[in-house]
C-alpha cells in the first residue's frame, strides 16, 4: 500500500471485533511483542464488553479496510474534581505506514473524543530511547520526567 491511499480513523465499538483483532495484531507486530498480543487473546465476549464500556477507547487507522495503526486508551475519572483524563496505553503504526501522519491523525481524533468527554488532559508514557515516540509526543505536549513502578499483585509472606 502506498502513502497516497486515504486513511480513515474509526472509533471501535462492540460490533467491530474483526478490526479489534487487527488492532491487536498491529500492536504485536509494531512493538515486536507478537506473543503478548496474540497468544492469549481475549474472548469475543470480553472484547465486546471492553468496547462497550464507557472507559475504554479504541481507535483504528484504516487503509482499504485494513488496520495499519491504532490507539488503545482509557478514560480515568478523577476523585478530587469532577473531571477525567485520558491515558494512551498503546499507540502504534505498522512499520510500512510510518512517517505518513497516521500517529498524528490518531492523536488528533483522540483529542476530539477527549473534548466530547470533557477530559482535561491526555497523557502518555514513552520509553527512554524511543526517540520517534518522544518526538511525536513532544509535538503535542509538555514532557515530564517521572519514574514508573510495576507493583506485583500477588501477596507474599513478607507483605503482612
Amino acid at each position: 500500500m502506498s502513502s497516497s491511499e486515504p486513511i480513515s480513523i474509526r472509533q471501535l465499538s462492540a460490533s467491530d471485533l474483526p478490526l479489534m483483532e487487527g488492532l491487536l495484531t498491529t500492536f504485536g507486530e509494531a512493538f515486536n511483542e507478537v506473543d503478548t498480543y496474540t497468544s492469549f487473546r481475549p474472548s469475543a465476549a470480553y472484547l465486546k464488553r471492553l468496547l462497550s464500556s464507557d472507559y475504554f477507547i479504541a481507535l483504528a487507522a484504516l487503509k482499504n479496510g485494513s488496520v495499519v495503526g491504532g490507539i488503545a486508551a482509557y478514560e480515568l475519572r478523577k476523585f478530587e474534581q469532577e473531571r477525567s483524563e485520558i491515558y494512551i496505553y498503546d499507540l502504534a503504526v505498522a512499520a510500512a505506514h510510518r512517517r505518513e501522519g497516521i500517529a498524528t491523525a490518531l492523536i488528533q481524533e483522540l483529542k476530539k473524543i477527549a473534548v466530547a468527554r470533557a477530559a482535561y488532559i491526555i497523557f502518555v508514557q514513552a520509553v527512554v530511547g524511543d526517540d520517534p515516540a518522544i518526538a511525536l509526543y513532544t509535538k503535542f505536549g509538555v514532557r515530564e520526567d517521572v519514574l514508573h513502578f510495576d507493583i506485583a499483585v500477588a501477596v507474599s509472606d513478607g507483605d503482612t
